[in-house]
């Protein structure tokens, strides 16, 4: 028998909602992550330049921005377990289901995106005392430490709304 894309859609619609709040978990903290360390990047080209010793401290701040990618992979292997993906045991994903983990996703989708780039300019910021005070450049990693507050914010919040989601 022939299956429509309709039809095909009615009976997948959980799973393709379950998939595509995976996906969102992972690609849009990546986005702000890559555009953040890039950011950064750009910054601490200038202070290497400069002082190739202060290569270290630099590289500090650059990887400050990718740990919201590394939140968003994590929220998506627990969606995609959770939903018997990596276990080849994959469940039946009701439409209510799939769209309450699409739901659950959105938080570390959005803040880790956002919080990203925005860690990115306070990291970019901190290369300032790091070329001018370089004693002083862990006051330019708290101040952009303090970004990632929200980041892990939204990865909490995904993860125990994930977590307590009856299949």
């Amino acid at each position: 028998m022939k299956t429509t894309f309709m039809q095909f859609l009615v009976d997948n619609g959980g799973l393709i909602f379950a998939l595509l709040g995976a996906a969102l978990a992972t690609l849009m903290p990546g986005i702000g992550s890559a555009k953040g360390i890039g950011i950064v990047g750009e910054a601490a080209t200038g202070v290497i330049t400069e002082d190739p010793d202060k290569f270290g401290k630099a590289l500090i701040l650059e990887l400050l921005p990718g740990t919201q990618g590394l939140y968003g992979f994590v929220t998506t292997i627990i969606i995609l377990s959770k939903i018997g993906l990596l276990g080849g045991n994959l469940a039946d994903v009701s439409w209510g289901v799939g769209f309450a983990i699409f739901l659950a996703s959105l938080p570390i989708a959005f803040a880790g995106w956002k919080s990203a780039i925005a860690q990115a300019k306070t990291a970019a910021a901190g290369m300032t005392i790091l070329a001018k005070k370089p004693e002083h450049v862990m006051k330019g990693v708290l101040l952009s430490v303090m970004v990632e507050t929200y980041a892990l914010l939204g990865f909490v919040s995904s993860l125990l709304m994930v977590l307590f989601i009856q299949l």
